[in-house]
């Protein structure tokens, strides 16, 4: 059977026909592919992504891309069988391997209900509120989001080829940037494998995702200024690429996620007794063999109280004992091996270094075995345990070992603990296991400072907790310091990262016109028809419907307290109310609410299918026994929704409702969110 070529993908072809570097199988060291030798032509490269993908990117907006993204996922979803057949030569077990493959997918849908639920169906996005800037409302500023007009060029770790891949693709794809993505050449025959599906799905427009097998040549010479580079792998790496000179001169954005030097602390309130401990022993070898150690986010540094480090290394030894490696094909296998032999032969370097100080509590020497066919030219390593003599002059706060191996460092009292997880000079993740809030609420300030993340465990998170290195697309992924310094995922703070935020000024009709969306004092377009009698595509943002007047008398009050069962003094109390800062009986602020629904609702069965939400609710000037109010409706955004089966064709429409009274004086303030059905599906 022959080796496959592995082939770049650039400018729309297919490029690589000669054998180059022969890439092996982490369980048996046989050849599985071999990178090209063709060099590529990054001029034309950056050209087909700045003059093919980026135009036909910007046809679309947010929401379109959204829906490709979702399309993707699904795609990618039906074929993951096929993934997880080449996936198996990184020395990945089926769990490490739904970790990159059906991880990044899940990151794809992610990003994809994101882009489809806080995202305009336009590609400005609207970052208020806005800013009055004059006495009268007549100039106001705000802030705007647009895509860059550039190309982001990933550059990818060995470790996850797919998740990594896909986890920067979804954001930078939803903004509007097309990619080019560079993963790690070790694994590459992943990352090959998955662009060729998303190729061949044709969901993803020529040019949007570009693929680079080997080297980057002269690539970074020829980027400029709307352009953004992402970074996963080790810090010195990142320092290098970071300080070329064209990234500094044209002021590139960099982003780097580097490994790190994370922790895991056992709180002194914790005894052998309870179940925090079995989770702290549990969540340590975890992270020492999942994916064989080769996490970003792995536990290198167990601090445990000085009383109980013998008891936490018998625990993890008797844990770690238990577990299978060898070639995750046979089962019972467990753990798989190292990404390459020259993983091995570099984790090998850096136990070393670290047993300099340490002592060696398990290790290969201890009957280290792994099962199947060939495995002995694989790239396995053994579970390896180390006790730290000097936890604060420990190599392991600064030598990274990129396997199943951790060093525990025993501390004295709490504040010594959060100050040896300082030590990292920061850290992706940190783990704090406790059962006291007290101590949760100490560690966090001096954690946060140091962390891109922390995990307080409990016995009750326990219930449904993720993990202390499962990075998730909601929430921010990065760390300070020696970690790089950068973010990725968290939710929509990714997608602004390849956005250019903008400041904006001018009057609330040109800033209306310019953001999408209605801001109050600028012009509004009087609807002759009601309109809440308006299907989705009918309504416009502006259109504005003022409505008649109503009188508040003391029988509303009286009224409402009575089917509210609010009976607040300020209501009711004459006397109380006098001496009150407003000097006299006031309204319930919900019936002004209620009361203005009354006054801007249409009643009969409509496009409007149902109000789900109201935001921004601010009560300014209270209403008095005997004052009138009125009310105006102001469409002041539209966000499309994709059809669904179960579902009429729908939109969602912000409505601004202001709420004032006989002096011109606003009472009430807020938007309400409603759904409307469209005039035609689909």
């Amino acid at each position: 059977m022959s080796v496959p070529i592995l082939q770049s993908y650039i400018a729309g072809r297919w490029v690589g026909a000669t054998a180059a570097k022969p890439l092996a199988s982490a369980i048996n060291g046989r050849v599985v592919a071999h990178t090209h030798e063709e060099a590529l032509d990054f001029a034309e490269s950056l050209a087909y992504a700045r003059g093919t993908a980026l135009p036909a990117l910007l046809r679309t907006h947010f929401q379109d891309r959204a829906r490709v993204l979702k399309a993707l996922a699904a795609y990618l979803l039906e074929r993951k069988e096929q993934l997880y057949a080449i996936s198996a030569h990184t020395g990945a077990t089926r769990a490490d391997s739904w970790i990159d493959i059906e991880g990044g997918i899940g990151t794809l849908f992610a990003y994809a209900s994101i882009g489809g639920k806080d995202l305009p169906s336009s590609n400005v996005l609207h970052e208020g509120p806005p800013m009055r800037l004059g006495a009268n409302n007549h100039f106001i500023g705000s802030h705007v989001l647009v895509p860059k007009r550039g190309v982001a060029l990933h550059i990818n770790a060995f470790n996850f080829p797919m998740w990594g891949m896909l986890e920067k693709f979804a954001p930078s794809f939803l903004a509007g940037m097309p990619c080019l993505v560079k993963p790690a050449t070790a694994t590459s025959y992943v990352a090959e494998a998955c662009v060729r599906l998303i190729v061949d799905s044709g969901l993803v427009p020529e040019g949007a995702l570009q693929l680079i097998i080997g080297g980057t040549g002269d690539l970074f010479d020829r980027l400029d200024e709307a352009d953004v580079v992402t970074f996963t792998g080790s810090a010195d790496t990142a320092l290098q690429l970071k300080a070329h000179p064209n990234l500094l001169r044209r002021s590139i954005p960099f982003n780097a996620e580097a490994d790190s030097l994370n922790c895991a602390i056992l709180a002194p309130d914790v005894t052998p007794a309870d179940p925090e401990f079995d989770l702290f022993v549990k969540e340590v070898a975890r992270e020492m063999t999942a994916k064989a150690g080769q996490k970003c986010t792995a536990i290198r540094r167990t601090l445990v109280p000085r009383h109980l480090t013998d008891v936490v290394a018998a625990a993890l030894k008797a844990r770690l004992a238990k577990m299978v490696v060898g070639d995750p094909a046979l089962e019972g296998v467990r753990m798989g091996a190292l990404a390459s032999k020259a993983q091995q032969h570099d984790v090998a370097e850096r136990v070393a270094q670290l047993a300099r100080g340490c002592e060696v509590l398990l290790s290969e020497r201890d009957g280290f075995a792994p099962r199947g066919e060939g495995v002995s030219d694989g790239a396995f390593f053994a579970p390896t345990l180390l006790l730290a003599h000097n936890s604060a002059a420990s190599d392991a706060h600064h030598v990274e070992a990129f396997g199943p191996v951790t060093t525990l460092m025993p501390y004295g009292e709490f504040e010594e603990a959060l100050h040896l997880a300082t030590l990292g000079r920061g850290s992706l993740v940190g783990t704090l296991c406790t059962k006291t809030p007290a101590l949760a609420a100490q560690a966090v300030p001096t954690f946060a400072a140091w962390h891109g993340r922390m995990l307080v465990l409990d016995r009750e998170a326990a219930l449904e907790n993720t993990g202390h290195g499962s990075p998730l697309p909601k929430l921010k992924h990065g760390g300070p310091g020696r970690a790089g310094g950068g973010e990725e995922l968290g939710g929509l703070r990714a997608v602004k990262h390849y956005l250019q935020r903008c400041a904006v000024q001018g009057s609330p009709t040109m800033i209306s016109a310019v953001t999408g969306e209605y801001q109050r004092g600028g012009a509004v377009t009087e609807s002759e028809t009601h309109p809440f009698r308006r299907y989705f595509e009918d309504v416009e943002v502006g259109m504005s419907l003022l409505t008649h007047r109503r009188t508040v008398g003391e029988a509303d009050i009286v009224a409402f307290g009575g089917l509210s069962g609010d009976y607040f003094y300020m209501h009711f109390d004459e006397v109380a109310a006098k001496e009150s800062p407003f000097g006299r009986r006031i309204a319930h602020g919900y019936f002004v609410l209620s009361a203005a629904a009354g006054l801007f609702v249409s009643p009969a069965p409509g496009p409007v299918l149902a109000n789900y939400g109201l935001e921004n609710l601010r009560f300014v000037t209270p209403v008095a026994i005997g004052d009138t109010i009125q009310a105006r409706l102001t469409a002041k955004r539209k966000i499309d929704r994709p059809p669904r089966d179960d579902q009429p064709a729908q939109g969602v429409i912000g409505w601004d409702v202001a709420v004032t009274n006989q002096r011109g004086e606003l009472c009430a303030s807020y938007e309400i969110l409603t759904l409307v059905a469209k005039r035609v599906a689909g």
